[in-house]
């Protein structure tokens, strides 16, 4: 199996305004390797959130190419990337997305049900998957009647349910106080240590220096693509961050 797990060549995005053209992305290219932990960075404006639509499935390139495992899904259909969201990407968003009426086993069951899978085989699953980010004894409470940080679990454990190929986290700390947002990247770090593959979206550069790679974006390019050191990673892990409210 292929080391390269994404591969993106001359990607750009382009939206029509009126008569005016804006440029989101500029010819962005690089490479993640399978069990990579990636920060994409970068101030409003930078691309770094249509970078994470393209990588997610959600969106496709105005022009260049995009691989995942292998495949090229820059020129798949709706039905094909629809397939690519619910079997390769695991997501984890900023606002945990999760449906205030179903259980926490019934959140991350979601994908299993899209996937068509068995009703026993999903509950094993969900329930392993819940285990995983340490929520066993909370599977039955409704979103309302979990913290934000335990919120932020379950969608994570939604994420890794349907075992993918690449957790894709968009500011998976923005709507958390600082204690919880340290909480959930140690999770994070965990989750990479048993193999994992992860994409983190970010504005904050502690948040960032959790992975082992920086790709900074600037006005649509990649200004800087750099490793991260040990001392910078556990810098970031032991000083407590001001984790910002989405603004």
């Amino acid at each position: 199996m292929s080391e390269t797990l994404i591969r993106t060549e001359d990607l750009w995005k382009t939206y029509e305004m009126g008569s005016e053209q804006i440029h989101a992305l500029h010819g962005v290219s690089f490479e993640l390797n399978r069990n990579e932990y990636i920060a994409i960075m970068g101030p409003s404006g930078s691309g770094k959130s249509t970078l994470m639509n393209l990588i997610g499935c959600l969106d496709t390139p105005s022009k260049g190419q995009y691989f995942l495992n292998g495949k090229l899904v820059s020129d798949m259909d709706d039905d094909e990337l629809a397939y690519i969201r619910n079997r390769e990407i695991g997501f984890v968003f900023q606002t945990f997305n999760l449906l205030p009426r179903a259980t926490a086993l019934q959140n991350v069951e979601l994908p299993l049900i899209y996937a068509g899978m068995p009703a026993a085989e999903r509950r094993k699953r969900a329930t392993a998957s819940l285990a995983q980010v340490e929520l066993t004894d909370r599977m039955t409470h409704k979103p309302s009647e979990l913290s934000g940080g335990q919120r932020q679990r379950v969608a994570v454990a939604r994420a890794l349910v349907n075992h993918p190929s690449i957790i894709l986290a968009d500011e998976p700390t923005g709507n958390l106080d600082s204690k919880t947002g340290r909480e959930i990247m140690s999770l994070f770090s965990r989750l990479h240590k048993e193999g994992n593959t992860i994409v983190l979206v970010t504005h904050e550069a502690d948040i960032a220096q959790h992975a082992d790679r920086i790709i900074h974006l600037l006005d649509g390019r990649i200004s800087s693509d750099e490793r991260v050191t040990e001392s910078q990673r556990l810098a970031a892990q032991s000083t407590p961050s001001e984790i910002s409210s989405p603004g």
